[in-house]
């Protein structure tokens, strides 16, 4: 394949990419990082197609415009790989980064420095800019994705590629017959149309990985609450469960449930029942670690794990809630309601299973409820170790 056939394919596989992204979720809102990135696309689109028509256009046109245009597609390439990895002050240092490298460029166009010299700045500027991209990609590198670190992998090495194509143009001794300055091209140009395939239809796997996440995430969070529902709360707590089995600290667990709350739905309607809840998830929140995990598992009804904490520790920690759920009136539209809660209190064992965890503890709920609710109870103790 000849050097005007790969630059036409990459105007085209832009063009390609630009309408890929106009349709792709065109339902919903684009993040910015797409937006940034259909940018990024266009401008490449146009560069490549007046370094196509280079003799057909103006010189003025196919060599310092369609640079111009080539190095901004790169910029905000790497811009909004930025914009993904959740670093939106990125405008910060691409922009003058690309006001800087149009300006050397356009100035060794204006001294007519040797063709070159123009070719190897144009490509290190591209790979810098490539690299850019690289560097946002492979932040979070240990938690990543095999789709992310592959692309960071790929990306890395066709950057050298293209930055080495640049160089070895300049540099390179006319009495090196082994290798040809075609060649050199050529495999210039077909590292950028791979880097355009897999920085492409990559991109499109990773925000769609991305919602991927974002849905299994939603999948396990009670919409109301903010806080883990029973799906979440169960996966969540099976690590800990698996834990017990081995010797070190143990992990407690709480089941929590408004007393009468039901009346709040009857008496009050229900958007006053959601702000009950809402407001009663707040205060736990309060009196709880940020390693701790409160869930709701439908209805009033709520569950904490307390990661390294002793059923003694736990029963201080179930007497502040139930505290301050009592000493804390939730103020809505209609009412300043009071409320109370029961509590009961277990820790995990290792022979248990998620049905004999819940059950004791809520055994110890009703224990609570039964002797009066506003109340902590405290389950059976299996060991020394709970007495």
């Amino acid at each position: 394949m000849d050097i005007k056939t790969l630059v036409l394919a990459l105007a085209l596989g832009n063009l390609s990419l630009c309408a890929a992204l106009f349709f792709f979720d065109y339902d919903s809102k684009k993040p910015p990082s797409l937006s940034t990135w259909a940018v990024a696309k266009q401008c490449q689109a146009a560069a490549w197609l007046l370094f196509y028509l280079r003799g057909i256009v103006p010189d003025l046109l196919s060599i310092p415009l369609a640079d111009a245009l080539l190095f901004a597609g790169m910029a905000l390439d790497a811009g909004a790989m930025w914009e993904a990895a959740g670093r939106p002050g990125w405008r910060r240092f691409i922009f003058p980064l690309l006001g800087l490298a149009i300006a050397v460029f356009l100035l060794c166009y204006v001294l007519n420095v040797a063709p070159g010299l123009r070719v190897a700045s144009g490509a290190l500027i591209v790979s810098g800019f490539m690299l850019a991209g690289v560097v946002a990609l492979a932040l979070g590198w240990s938690g990543a994705t095999m789709l992310r670190r592959c692309m960071v992998v790929t990306m890395a090495v066709l950057t050298v590629v293209i930055g080495a194509r640049g160089v070895l143009s300049a540099v390179m001794p006319e009495g090196w017959s082994w290798v040809s300055s075609n060649l050199i091209q050529v495999t210039g140009f077909g590292a950028l149309y791979l880097m355009m395939l897999s920085n492409g239809f990559g991109c499109l796997l990773l925000e769609r990985e991305q919602q991927q996440r974002a849905m299994a995430r939603q999948d396990g969070i009670d919409a109301l609450t903010g806080v883990p529902n029973r799906r979440g709360f169960y996966h969540a707590l099976a690590p800990w469960m698996a834990l017990a089995c081995r010797p070190g600290p143990p992990t407690a667990f709480i089941i929590l449930k408004l007393d009468h709350f039901k009346r709040v739905n009857d008496s009050y309607g229900h958007l006053v029942g959601d702000t009950v809840l809402k407001a009663m998830v707040d205060i736990c929140r309060k009196q709880l670690r940020g390693s701790d995990l409160m869930g709701r598992m439908g209805g009033a009804e709520f569950a904490v794990q307390l990661p390294c904490t002793t059923l003694a520790d736990a029963l201080l920690v179930a007497e502040r809630i139930r505290s301050s759920v009592a000493k804390m009136p939730v103020k809505t539209e209609r009412a300043v309601i009071t409320l109370t809660a029961s509590l009961g209190v277990t820790t995990i064992r290792a022979e248990d299973s998620k049905v004999s965890l819940f059950q004791r503890a809520d055994d110890a709920l009703q224990e609570a409820r039964r002797g009066g609710r506003n109340q902590v109870a405290k389950a059976a103790p299996a060991s020394a170790l709970e007495a």
